[in-house]
């Protein structure tokens, strides 16, 4: 007889290819008590050290960009996932990180594609937010790149489309991976 396990979601969770961390809804701190180790990764964090904390108190807007919306940002996306109890999906956002093994007050200049999940409980409430964001830091600089070109405007055209057919495609796969995420979550939910 094959025996059954149930698997260890936590370890699943931080081993996911991808950048996630499960909020608290406790606005306006949005606990974090979840954090992926790509999460981690792209943005030169340790888990343990962030854990418990709130997302502004880790990830504040940087002090030296006084054009820094981020949090701003975010905060507002957070707040609409906890009323509408649906994902919402926000444009690229230029969302500096901080170094500080660099300096204090030091900040990476970075940009991301994210987007925010609810999950709710049985009662319709949320219970926690999956926030996930795809660094577009890399993209993002050859578009600036290639809109400050003085090459003929056929060069910059054709490096501008491409750019996009490359963003239209980790949009598109990002897409298909909340969704993969949301059903397994919901089968989850379903086995409890």
């Amino acid at each position: 007889m094959e025996s059954k396990t149930t698997p260890d979601f936590r370890s699943i969770f931080e081993s996911l290819p991808e950048n996630y961390l499960i909020l608290l809804p406790d606005t306006p701190h949005f606990t974090i008590v979840a954090v992926s180790d790509a999460y981690a990764k792209a943005t030169k964090t340790v888990r343990e050290q962030i854990l418990g904390k709130g997302l502004f108190e880790v990830f504040p807007d940087n002090p030296n960009d006084p054009k820094a919306t981020g949090v701003a940002n975010l905060t507002a996306s957070l707040n609409r996932v906890l009323v509408n109890r649906t994902i919402d999906f926000m444009a690229i956002q230029k969302y500096d990180i901080p170094r500080p093994e660099r300096g204090p007050g030091v900040f990476e200049e970075r940009y991301w594609s994210p987007d925010n999940s609810p999950i709710c409980g049985e009662d319709g409430s949320v219970t926690y937010i999956i926030h996930h964001v795809t660094d577009v830091t890399e993209q993002e600089m050859l578009l600036r790149m290639y809109g400050g070109s003085q090459t003929d405007g056929k060069e910059a055209g054709a490096g501008h489309i491409t750019q996009v057919k490359r963003m239209e495609k980790i949009m598109i796969e990002r897409e298909v991976k909340m969704s993969e995420l949301k059903k397994e979550i919901e089968a989850l939910k379903g086995k409890q």
